[in-house]
């Protein structure tokens, strides 16, 4: 199930799988129409003025003109998005790859164009002068359509133009994996909260000795994880299972996957079950894996900060969206992922992410980057010290103390001007104030 769900996302998320259904649909719609206008003929033409009513060598050339000005505007669009794919990959990282590739925008212009051409292509093969053996044949219907797909293709790359341009532009690419992050925690916590009503998830007393490993079979990273085949197979055999890979990870063949308790109830046709739950490929991916558009939003602010590009305000409007998904998180208590069947019993035992694990995750990967640049410093602890309001217990607000005081030290360090190191100190000295829920100052 789980490789089936892979495929499938890979099919989905693929650049041809919608112009190939668009183009297939488009050469059912060419023997549907010309079905049609054999059946009706074409006298009504004739109370249609404003219907072309062309002969047989004017509906060719018509086509001909339609199909090869879409199949080569078809080829200006490829090549318009293979520059944005280099543009991303030389200055945001090639993981942004498949973001361009799995735009609907993208994906619907080209099916547009490459449709169009499909069906003019077929009704050529359709239309026929008299001859002495034949009777002569238009497709009258069949070329409206024609006209009316090649208008609706030149809207699609007036579309395509506006689209392809706001693409490029940083701060939609920074917004739109932060949209995206925001998705996956909604995800997340949907596929939690049925667990927030249940009992408190605690393995059995003798699980260390008892339990015996479920090891991969293969190499990769983590991409599907069907959870609920987990329950029911744990439920079935009585097992109970404690998750050491999730979706993200990387595992090598021979890694333990999981921890499956007791062994007695346990055989090879049950572990290859537990197993099948898993799919792994040669890239992580944004199903299942909130960390993966973290670390998204992480390398494009650690390129932003690097020599090469220099450019701290695609740093830190990364950092503010990436303070967006903390607040969500500091917010709701986000509850651990635990599976439990229809009797309320434990069955899967999984690590969640919280609020500490996704800090930790954001600032100790961009501190060293942030800490080399005043104005980057200065931005990261307004947005650790904004936090403050968020916060639920002491435990977060000593964890934010942490950062604060890590990335305050590190900056000191980096600083060779006493004004820069000043702006660092009261950006500091206010975070603290903020994080304690006690800054009243004007400034």
């Amino acid at each position: 199930m789980a490789q089936l769900i892979k495929y499938w996302n890979t099919l989905k998320g693929s650049y041809w799988f919608i112009p190939t259904v668009m183009s297939i649909f488009a050469a059912a719609l060419s023997f549907a129409l010309t079905a049609i206008d054999a059946r009706i003929g074409d006298a009504w033409v004739a109370n249609m003025p404003w219907i072309y009513s062309i002969q047989a060598e004017g509906a060719r050339g018509l086509l001909t003109t339609v199909a090869g000005s879409m199949i080569g505007v078809a080829g200006v669009t490829f090549s318009i998005t293979i520059a944005a794919l280099s543009y991303t990959t030389s200055t945001l990282g090639p993981r942004l790859l498949t973001n361009f590739m799995n735009d609907r925008g993208n994906q619907i212009t080209l099916g547009t164009f490459v449709s169009t051409f499909v069906y003019c292509l077929l009704l050529l093969r359709v239309v026929q002068a008299s001859h002495e053996s034949s009777a002569a044949f238009v497709p009258h219907l069949a070329l409206v359509f024609a006209v009316g797909m090649a208008v609706a293709s030149l809207a699609v790359l007036i579309y395509f133009i506006h689209h392809i341009t706001e693409s490029l532009h940083v701060s939609n690419v920074v917004a739109n994996v932060a949209r995206d992050l925001d998705s996956a925690i909604d995800d997340y916590e949907a596929r939690v909260e049925a667990a927030r009503e249940k009992p408190p998830a605690h393995l059995p007393a003798d699980f260390d000795v008892q339990a015996v490993p479920v090891r991969a079979n293969g190499d990769g990273y983590i991409q599907n994880l069907v959870f609920g085949s987990l329950v029911s197979t744990a439920a079935s055999h009585d097992l109970v299972l404690r998750l050491e890979r999730t979706p993200g990870d990387f595992v090598t063949a021979g890694q333990t996957l999981l921890w499956a308790w007791p062994k007695p109830r346990m055989d090879d046709d049950i572990a290859a079950a537990l197993v099948g739950a898993y799919a792994w490929g040669r890239q992580r991916t944004q199903s299942q894996d909130v960390f993966f558009l973290v670390n998204e939003l992480v390398e494009i602010a650690a390129r932003a900060l690097s020599p090469g590009i220099n450019d701290p305000y695609t740093a830190m409007g990364c950092l503010d969206w990436l303070a967006c998904a903390l607040h969500r998180v500091a917010r709701h208590d986000i509850a651990s992922r635990h599976g439990f069947d229809s009797d309320d019993t434990l069955r899967v035992w999984a690590r969640g992410f919280d609020f500490e694990t996704l800090a930790n995750a954001v600032f100790d990967q961009l501190r060293a980057y942030f800490a080399s640049d005043r104005n980057a410093a200065v931005h990261m602890l307004a947005r650790i010290g904004d936090a403050g309001e968020f916060l639920r217990d002491a435990d977060q607000r000593r964890l934010m103390h942490t950062h604060a005081s890590a990335l305050h030290e590190a900056a000191l360090a980096a600083m060779t001007s006493d004004r820069d190191r000043q702006a660092v100190e009261q950006a500091y000295r206010r975070a603290l104030r903020l994080i304690d829920g006690r800054d009243f100052s004007e400034s």
